[in-house]
């Protein structure tokens, strides 16, 4: 009895320690009908974990979309699956059937996934796959076999190409060089309509251990599939290790992407596996300066990693892709980009990655003109901004959805971006080139959308407000008070360029109503009578608005709306709002409350990914990672943007902390910390 105790106290500390790595989220507790697959990804490729051996669930390329399935409107496209793969051994294919003790694990200071598992008595089986972050389209994934008897191998890399696309076209090429044999396993197809065209390509790459390179075999399946494969013989105690590397890119990110996909997966071939991870984690830990380290809560630690890893995994610096609520983990809300990107996943991003940051803002400055052209239709003026985005900037909610033709506050979301980036930056030249065309042209929206109603009475009417259960009502909280930052905040930029004072601009943002109960706390909106609300809505007037600055007042509104959410069905950020604020006011333990409640609840087995609400299914809900990293950065963490730039205002932290450090901050890569003073 003593020994079987002993036993399952040393299994529970070392569940317990494995559970606290800072930097990796493991299971040893594979079970398919509860996997929610987690994501590795480089910001432009997004690699989803599968519960079967030697499968990928799917691959994400950003920036496809085309027009088919869900609601008549752009979607996400899965791009080709060109890490799936499988072994035989001594002629049997392996499978959940007759592999045993599945293990995997996410790496996240690496961006790197790992599964290991057994074949009967005969082997051991480890592979890792990677989105490389140095080379955006361009894939590796790592095998190594140890023999524990002697036996023949097979294996064998399988290109897949998912359901949607069509007019499939395969491949299969050897190039011959002296030192090399480049055998190139390539698939084309386009897109639904036929407006894109996705590639891609892969090769096995061998190491110089192993002496000369295996025969490779190329088998066509059908149309929608082909592989390529080697054989080996293994004796007992022998490990055998080769890698798969590809490259996937499509007619969004290159004229001619078909050989384009091939020359990367030669590229990458010949740099060599040793340089290719060098590389990798030398980015890796580039972005990892920046970080956010807490002393004396191991697992918030890593639920805060993962949601660093996760944020920045999807987005990529130097380029002009956004983010969906759920980023490159799958095809969830079509890929589309709303408020999501502005209010919830960009201040994290600008914090702790301003050049990252950036790229989500050049989005927004491409889709301008569309957004132009949005407001024109509706009879209004200035850049009225589409609730849900894809690739052209046009509106793409389906119709049945109320928040497309009303839900108005987006323009003024990208417009506080807009502002922010520039105080973060400090960047004239580009404030002067893209940030004033921003928020000149939603500022001109807003003076022509409120209806002039006699002095003093500037109104918003007939919007869906920041609370999406609150459809078509007058003077909005937040909208009303957002409009009113975003006409300030244009008047502002119109100084620091020295360009003349619009005078109506700020008019109309001194008679915009923000409307109270007669007790003084907020109303949310005009015919508002204490209902639920689905989410935070007056709460963001306070932050990250501003609009509220009064401690009291503050307060009051917390007391009153934290009252007014449901239990289930309310998204992530709505809590992280709320443990933000009471951070800020003073209120370590309400702040402490919400910020496990706003992702706790939420996350899915078996790595803690956080689906959009309380039980809910749909990970990885980048939009809630957004919104509770802010409850750590601004929250526990003080950091507030102003228009000189990142400051530290006074904040608490939960008496179980110790301390706080956030390193990498803002351009100047400063470091902020908060101690206990408990």
């Amino acid at each position: 009895m003593k020994l079987i105790l002993l036993f399952f106290l040393q299994l529970g500390i070392a569940l317990t320690l494995q559970a606290q790595d800072p930097w990796k989220i493991s299971s040893d507790r594979i079970d398919p009908n509860k996997y929610f697959g987690i994501t590795a990804a480089n910001g432009i490729i997004g690699i989803v974990s599968s519960p079967q051996p030697f499968k990928v669930k799917n691959v994400v390329l950003a920036g496809t979309f085309d027009t088919y399935g869900r609601g008549r409107v752009s979607n996400f496209l899965n791009g080709f699956n060109l890490l799936n793969m499988y072994i035989e051994i001594d002629g049997r294919r392996l499978d959940d059937q007759n592999t045993s003790n599945m293990q995997q694990q996410l790496d996240m200071k690496h961006g790197a996934f790992t599964t290991q598992l057994l074949y009967g008595k005969k082997a051991n089986i480890k592979y890792t796959y990677y989105a490389l972050r140095h080379l955006p389209f361009t894939v590796l994934m790592d095998v190594t076999i140890t023999a524990n008897e002697d036996l023949k191998l097979t294996a064998a890399s399988v290109m897949e190409t998912p359901d949607a696309l069509r007019d499939v076209e395969n491949y299969y090429n050897e190039i011959d060089r002296p030192q090399v044999t480049l055998s190139l396993l390539t698939s084309t197809a386009k897109s639904p309509t036929g407006k894109l065209q996705l590639c891609a390509s892969n090769s096995f790459l061998f190491t110089e251990l192993h002496g000369s390179e295996p025969k490779i075999i190329h088998e066509m399946w059908d149309n929608n599939s082909h592989l390529m494969k080697f054989s080996k013989t293994l004796k007992a105690g022998e490990s055998y290790t080769y890698s798969v590397i590809g490259s996937t890119i499509s007619s969004v990110q290159h004229a001619d992407p078909l050989n384009e996909a091939e020359r990367m997966t030669i590229f990458a071939k010949l740099e060599g596996h040793d340089r290719l991870l060098k590389y990798h984690n030398a980015a890796w830990d580039d972005l990892w300066k920046s970080d956010i380290l807490i002393d004396g809560d191991p697992q918030a630690q890593q639920d805060v990693h993962s949601m660093l890893y996760h944020l920045t995994s999807f987005a990529r610096a130097g380029t002009s892709y956004s983010l969906s609520p759920m980023g490159l983990s799958g095809l969830g809300y079509n890929g589309h980009v709303f408020w999501d990107t502005d209010i919830w996943m960009f201040p994290a991003l600008l914090a702790l990655h301003p050049d990252i940051a950036k790229s989500l803002i050049e989005y927004r400055f491409e889709r301008l003109e569309a957004a132009k052209r949005n407001a024109f239709s509706h009879g209004f003026k200035g850049a009225m901004y589409p609730w849900e985005s894809a690739d052209t900037g046009v509106e793409e909610t389906p119709v049945w959805a109320l928040s497309g033709p009303f839900e108005h506050h987006i323009s003024a979301d990208v417009a506080l971006a807009t502002w922010n980036y520039y105080c973060v930056t400090q960047d004239k030249v580009w404030l002067k080139e893209k940030g004033w065309l921003i928020l000149s042209q939603t500022a001109d929206f807003w003076a022509s959308r409120v209806e002039r109603n006699g002095p003093n009475q500037y109104d918003i009417k007939n919007v869906v407000a920041a609370d999406e259960w609150a459809e078509n009502v007058d003077n909005n909280a937040f909208t009303n008070a957002a409009a009113k930052l975003n006409l300030k905040n244009a008047k502002l930029a119109a100084a620091i360029l020295g360009l003349p004072e619009n005078k109506d601009w700020e008019l109309v943002e001194k008679n915009i109503p923000v409307l109270t109960f007669p007790d003084g706390v907020t109303k949310e909106h005009a015919t508002y009578k204490g209902e639920g609300i689905k989410q935070a809505d007056v709460n963001l007037l306070a932050y990250p608005l501003k609009a509220i600055t009064d401690k009291g007042q503050i307060v009051k509104d917390l007391a009153y709306y934290e009252t007014r959410i449901p239990d289930e069905g309310t998204p992530a950020m709505t809590h992280a709002i709320f443990a933000l604020l009471y951070a800020r006011t003073g209120n370590a333990e309400k702040a402490y409350k919400y910020f496990t409640e706003a992702y706790q609840p939420n996350l899915n087995p078996p790595f803690r990914v956080i689906a959009e609400t309380k039980g809910g299914k749909n990970p990885y809900f980048a939009t809630g990672a957004g919104g509770v990293l802010q409850s750590m950065l601004m929250g526990f963490g003080g950091l507030d943007i102003t228009n000189k730039g990142i400051i530290q205002i006074p904040s608490v932290l939960p008496s179980k902390w110790k301390s706080l450090k956030i390193t990498g901050v803002g351009m100047e890569n400063k470091t902020f910390s908060v101690a206990n003073r408990n």
